[in-house]
């Protein structure tokens, strides 16, 4: 197993993330398989209790880890299922230890954070590098128990089932510098002991700002002066700038840094979009670097597999111009099209670094926009909804539409945010932006704020044609608008905001602890059926269409409250139809009216966000750009 560190300087927010993932992407490129580790520093054993303002989003994993939203730029870009384990946090660390420690495992010996805790993480290191994440030969490792431990071990994976990593990415969140992450930085300087040193590279992230017209490095001087202080020296280090890292600029780093001259300074300035950043780490040819440091040409189980020409696209990369700054024009994008494919796929999504940047310079070249409206409770940190941003994407990409998103916060919508707190001004441009819309978007969220701006922006989409797409509590809010205004139950409504309504058509999950916050929901990987496919006007469901006809899917979900199942049927002989059920019929996931009725009013239970991919789009998402571009009606056609 080879190891490639990231870890930051200067100011958090650099994009660590999207540079692993990136590194990551283009050593798929080169028929690598690769894994991903998060390092977060904080107290929190997770980030399910932690406020979206605080921190972003809550990532969901397939087991239902509740995670950084670092680990859903690895899935998407890699196209990998990760687990809980797969995000190490101080305080599962901590508990781990502790839990060890009440047994008696140490024999009695003084607990200390070295060596206990930093040997700790670096068993969890290697122990969760051996766990196999891609979607071909997958296989689920035992769960941690109560006390922390985990009964696999590298040892037990049987190469003939599973597809182990050949490589491991781990990024280091926060600053070099940090209290809290100074364990782990110590743990790792251990660890490239523990490793050997062909097995283990470090990167560094830092900031190059630009004062006058001067590219200053006194930041990433400093920044790499800290890390080397507690006996780490990068290999590379990834130089983030508004514009193209000068020459001069490069030299004065690999002077001051001690780096192997400029080639190992590499410039990641910004460009059009996200997915340029693995093609222009290829272009400056760090899939070599890595590949001369870790000595991945030596190893005789990637003889056949690694290809560092990337199928003739290396050397073609100078083409891009990625590094001066400029666009691709018709003749990459030519040069692209006639390329050729590579075999080798990674759960149905190829792994050819030609279709990653043929998706990457297509972005650029759309002309035509279309405008989504987000209906949200945290429109203030849009990292709120990355994963949502990061879909509706995925889906514009798809349609070639260039993606226009509007905010609205929820609470904007409601009448008495009008009358009773003097926001006539918000109140109108929020409704102007709604009517300007071509698809609408009501995602997930926690507690009464906003709710009811979000069941008035179902109504007004559902009168109106405006195709809707409702995830998790958008969709707790097309029930409550329908059976409040088409089944007359006018106090209709979720026990969550109102335990005393005589209509309760959104209740409590019964089986869950309604005190305790943190771990307490209906969370992970969850099957759907399409139960009730065919509508009584003998239309197929929209939702199963875009699934490719799939009579059963899955989904992820995190949610407490479902559709109360006493209701259902009254509902959905009303005309709200419940296409999708889980295994026991039980628990609502997928309500659509009939396309007859609406070109596109679906809600979804479950997060259909956290399983998109660049390459493949979430089907709910896909299926609102359709009908906001007007070309849903010819897709459903094509797919019977």
């Amino acid at each position: 197993m080879k190891y490639i560190v990231v870890t930051g300087g200067v100011v958090s927010g650099l994009g660590k993330g999207v540079t692993i993932s990136s590194m990551g992407r283009m050593l798929q490129g080169c028929g690598l398989r690769v894994t991903s580790i998060k390092i977060d520093p904080y107290l929190n054993v997770d980030a399910g209790t932690m406020s979206p303002f605080e921190h972003g989003e809550t990532y969901v994993l397939n087991d239902g880890g509740e995670t950084d939203l670092d680990l859903g730029n690895y899935e998407r870009f890699l196209s990998i299922s990760l687990t809980s384990d797969h995000n190490i946090t101080t305080g599962k660390v901590y508990r781990k230890v502790i839990g060890k420690e009440r047994r008696g495992d140490y024999l009695g010996k003084t607990v200390q954070v070295v060596p206990h805790i930093t040997n700790e993480i670096q068993d969890w290191i290697e122990e969760v590098a051996y766990v196999p994440v891609d979607d071909q030969g997958n296989r689920h490792w035992d769960a941690v128990d109560e006390n922390g431990v985990n009964a696999a071990t590298p040892s037990s994976a049987d190469e003939k089932d599973v597809r182990v990593a050949d490589i491991c990415l781990i990024e280091v969140g926060g600053t070099v510098g940090d209290i809290e992450s100074s364990v782990f930085l110590e743990a790792l300087r251990q660890f490239q002991f523990r490793v050997g040193p062909s097995n283990f590279c470090l990167t560094f992230v830092s900031l190059v700002p630009i004062m006058g017209e001067e590219q200053k490095t006194k930041p990433t001087q400093h920044g790499v002066r800290d890390l080397r202080s507690v006996g780490l020296s990068p290999t590379v280090i990834f130089c983030r700038c508004r514009q193209v890292l000068e020459e001069s600029t490069k030299n004065k780093i690999a002077s001051f840094c001690h780096v192997d001259g400029p080639s190992c300074v590499l410039s990641v300035h910004d460009v059009n979009n996200v997915y340029h950043v693995p093609l222009l780490l290829l272009e400056q040819k760090l899939h070599r670097i890595l590949a001369e440091k870790l000595q991945l040409t030596s190893i005789p189980q990637l003889e056949g597999r690694l290809d560092l020409t990337m199928n003739g696209l290396e050397e073609k990369a100078n083409m891009w111009n990625l590094c001066e700054g400029s666009v691709a024009n018709e003749k990459v994008l030519a040069m692209l099209a006639s390329g050729q494919e590579d075999l080798d796929t990674l759960g149905g999504i190829s792994r050819s670094m030609i279709d990653w940047a043929r998706m990457a310079f297509k972005l650029d070249g759309f002309k035509e926009s279309v405008k989504i409206v987000i209906v949200g409770k945290y429109t203030g940190l849009q990292d709120s909804y990355l994963s949502v941003i990061k879909s509706l994407k995925h889906a514009s990409m798809a349609v070639e539409r260039k993606l226009d998103l509007i905010w609205v916060e929820a609470g904007h919508l409601e009448n008495d945010f009008e009358s009773d707190s003097g926001g006539e001004e918000e109140y109108n441009a929020a409704w102007e932006k709604m009517k300007s819309a071509d698809g609408v978007v009501v995602p997930g969220g926690f507690g009464t704020r906003g709710f009811n701006g979000k069941v008035a922006a179902a109504k007004f989409c559902r009168e109106n044609s405006v195709p809707y797409l409702g995830i998790c509590l958008g969709f707790q809010a097309m029930v409550v608008e329908y059976s409040r205004n088409m089944l007359g139950w006018e106090d209709a409504n979720s026990t969550e905001f109102d335990e005393e309504t005589k209509n309760p058509v959104v209740i409590f999950m019964p089986e869950i602890d309604k005190e305790n916050m943190g771990g307490t929901m209906r969370l992970g990987s969850r099957n759907t059926a399409f139960t009730h496919a065919k509508h009584d006007d003998g239309s197929p469901s929209i939702a199963q269409i875009m699934y490719k006809n799939a009579s059963v899917v899955s989904e992820r979900h995190r949610h407490r409250y479902e559709v109360n199942p006493e209701r259902v049927d009254a509902i959905h002989d009303a005309g709200l139809k419940f296409v999708g059920r889980d295994e026991t019929g039980t628990r609502m996931e997928i309500a659509e009216l009939p396309r007859s009725k609406h070109p596109y009013y679906v809600g979804c239970q479950y997060h259909p966000e956290f399983k998109s991919r660049p390459l493949n789009p979430s089907p709910p998402f896909h299926g609102l750009l359709l009908a906001a571009c007007g070309m849903i009606d010819e897709y459903a056609s094509n797919s019977k």
